[in-house]
């Protein structure tokens, strides 16, 4: 008899074409099923990766009831593709391709792949600069970003405003990120430390546009204690900007944001949206008024909640 060999046959088929046309949960089921894995397995593979998902969400992702979003459930789909022993990106790429039906309005340069590669350079960086998990010991009580767009309609500058409170002993500095726009040069960004913080360690990757760069505090924080200290990102690289996001890992104190045009290029329009991850499609569009003597839109989060808020604006 050929049965156990014909339904492995099967199985590895089914796989072969749910890899290349999709949708990702038919992918993921049928990895799975070809390996003969039950979910506690699977579960139990990615915590050796130090990836903490339940079964009740590798069963929804498999039934396509939800998809991999946030940054540890991303995380999750890479180190599937390896446990499962599937090519490198192959699911990556089929989450690539569903976030880029549910929101085909997305400019190209942040589409959801071009994130997710992203997302993978910051990880190398922050390791590199030994950068400390989760929150680095700190909580955001308050956070006054200011955007300023130039006038070929380039991301020119961002100045941030942070007030923070330790929630552990011997906390000294702060690792700040910037993504640019689509053909920046990084290389060419300057990090300024404006107050209460000197600029360490940076460092970058040219073709995702991504700089991570410490801030050194010239004290350590106890547990308990504020702080506050202000910094700026210097670019201009890049060609037109059409919006600017702010990802949350955690949710936290008060967040404000101010976009200032120069008046030489103002937008016909701006608004803002939320987003619950990188995956999820786009909500809470909300039209914002350009203040005539500031040339400026602003929006204010009083409590941030774990995802992205943005402003983007159309120029004709």
């Amino acid at each position: 008899m050929r049965t156990g060999t014909q339904h492995v046959d099967v199985a590895t088929a089914e796989l072969e074409t749910a890899l290349r046309g999709g949708p990702f949960h038919v992918a993921l089921r049928a990895a799975i099923t070809a390996r003969g894995l039950p979910l506690q397995r699977v579960q139990h593979h990615l915590s050796r990766y130090g990836v903490k998902v339940g079964v009740t969400s590798l069963s929804y992702w498999q039934q396509g009831a939800r998809r991999p979003q946030r940054p540890e459930s991303l995380r999750a789909v890479r180190a599937l593709e390896e446990i499962l022993q599937l090519p490198d990106e192959s699911l990556i790429r089929l989450l690539a391709e569903a976030e880029a039906r549910s929101d085909p309005e997305r400019p190209t340069g942040r589409s959801y792949r071009a994130l997710m590669e992203a997302s993978g350079v910051l990880e190398r960086l922050l390791t590199e600069l030994e950068s400390p998990p989760l929150d680095g010991g700190l909580h955001t009580l308050g956070h006054h970003e200011r955007v300023r767009i130039g006038a070929r309609r380039e991301l020119l500058a961002r100045e941030s405003h942070h007030i923070v409170r330790a929630h552990r002993d011997g906390v000294d500095r702060y690792v700040a990120i910037h993504h640019g726009d689509p053909g920046c040069a990084p290389d060419r960004t300057t990090v300024r430390a404006l107050e209460n913080c000197r600029t360490g360690r940076v460092r970058w990757h040219r073709d995702t546009g991504v700089l991570v760069a410490e801030l050194l505090f010239d004290t350590r924080l106890r547990a308990g204690e504020t702080f506050l200290f202000r910094y700026a990102f210097e670019d201009g690289t890049a060609g037109a900007s059409s919006e600017y996001v702010r990802g949350f890992g955690f949710a936290g104190g008060q967040y404000a944001l101010q976009v200032h045009f120069t008046e030489t290029a103002l937008p016909v329009r701006c608004h803002r949206f939320t987003q619950h991850s990188a995956a999820a499609p786009r909500s809470g569009r909300q039209e914002l008024a350009l203040s005539g003597r500031h040339r400026s839109v602003h929006l204010v989060e009083p409590r941030v909640r774990s995802g992205i808020v943005g402003i983007g604006w159309d120029w004709e």
